[in-house]
């Protein structure tokens, strides 16, 4: 909707088309994967049952939300309630086992920083900021929420500030309790961390923790994706289908289920993984474009006298200015890192 109304329609549909085809159901696949295998591992499970648990995830949880929004947020509520208590544990644990022991010497800078540093610090930004996503899907739900004009910005700033400290404290307990090196050399710092500090029954609650934390990224993002392709339908722009509302749950029935259906089938091409890595860029491209709708906007409110002094924002200008920067470096970043799969996203986006 920013994008229509600052820029037209051909942007906003290359965005949800981009979302729909590879983004958010790509993303939908490629964590579904990672919570049947890390289920899969708990319960004691061959590796065979690893893309069925994914296949009846996404089914599940596409149901749950065509029966409506509220049992949708209150499984998005308990299994952010749970993850949350997870990570709260390891960081207690963590910190507290850093109390009075000895401080670890700091890691040896290079010399000299290769010129090839700054484009793959940007390229290494890429995951960091998938990571961290999510708070741009609290802007699909507005429609929806009660009172969005005050509970849309709370959401966002104290979401994405639990976020980051909630990120922040595990990764200081990361590098305290594995060390640079073991840190580096790990590729699942949560569950090496817990059993360093509980041995094998801490790794196992990890576990449980992160196959309990994918449930509920799948669960928000099969909810609040499927509201951008009914935006899209209801402009006119989209399959009529993806706009109609369910008679009785007034949910929109079409969206899910194509939105499931395509993820089930990326889980079964399994490529799920490559193509979110394709357009992880382009997904960039779409947040600076957005951040920078808000210049057109001002300055209509301006023109038109109806600024809001709601909205008012000291030195707004500049944070829009870093973060649009930020989206070009990252997405620099990803083009010369990966150049081929910079080239299949885009490829996706002119289709």
């Amino acid at each position: 909707a920013y994008l229509r109304d600052a820029f037209g329609p051909l942007p906003a549909f290359l965005y949800a088309w981009t979302l729909l085809l590879v983004i958010a159901s790509g993303a939908i696949a490629a964590v579904a994967m990672t919570f049947a295998s890390y289920a899969a591992a708990v319960a004691g499970l061959p590796a065979s049952s690893i893309t069925p648990m994914a296949l009846a995830a996404i089914v599940l949880l596409t149901l749950v939300n065509v029966l409506g929004v509220k049992p949708s947020a209150v499984m998005t509520s308990l299994f952010t309630l749970l993850k949350l208590a997870a990570l709260g544990i390891l960081i207690l644990a963590g910190l507290g086992a850093m109390i009075g022991a000895p401080v670890l010497p700091a890691p040896v800078l290079l010399p000299q920083v290769p010129t090839t540093a700054t484009i793959s610090f940007a390229g290494a930004l890429v995951p960091v900021l998938f990571a961290y996503g999510g708070w741009q899907q609290t802007n699909f739900v507005a429609e929806e929420m009660i009172d969005a004009s005050r509970n849309l910005p709370r959401a966002l700033l104290w979401g994405v500030g639990i976020v980051v400290a909630v990120y922040l404290l595990a990764n200081v307990v990361y590098l305290r309790i594995l060390g640079v090196g073991g840190l580096a050399d790990s590729t699942a710092p949560a569950a090496d961390t817990m059993q360093v500090l509980f041995g094998p029954a801490g790794r196992t609650f990890i576990a449980i923790g992160i196959a309990l934390s994918t449930v509920g990224f799948l669960n928000l993002a099969i909810c609040a994706n499927a509201r951008v392709y009914q935006a899209m339908a209801r402009d006119r722009i989209f399959f009529d289908a993806f706009a109609r509302l369910h008679p009785r749950f007034r949910t929109p029935v079409g969206a899910l289920v194509a939105e499931g259906a395509w993820a089930v089938v990326l889980v079964l091409s399994g490529t799920c993984g490559e193509l979110l890595d394709s357009v992880v860029f382009g997904d960039w491209i779409f947040f600076g474009l957005t951040a920078a709708t808000l210049f057109y906007f001002r300055r209509k409110d301006a023109l038109a006298g109806t600024a809001r002094p709601e909205f008012v924002t000291p030195a707004w200008q500049l944070s829009v200015l870093l973060f649009v920067a930020a989206a070009i470096y990252v997405g620099a970043g990803s083009v010369m890192a990966s150049p081929g799969n910079a080239v299949r996203g885009a490829a996706v986006i002119l289709l």
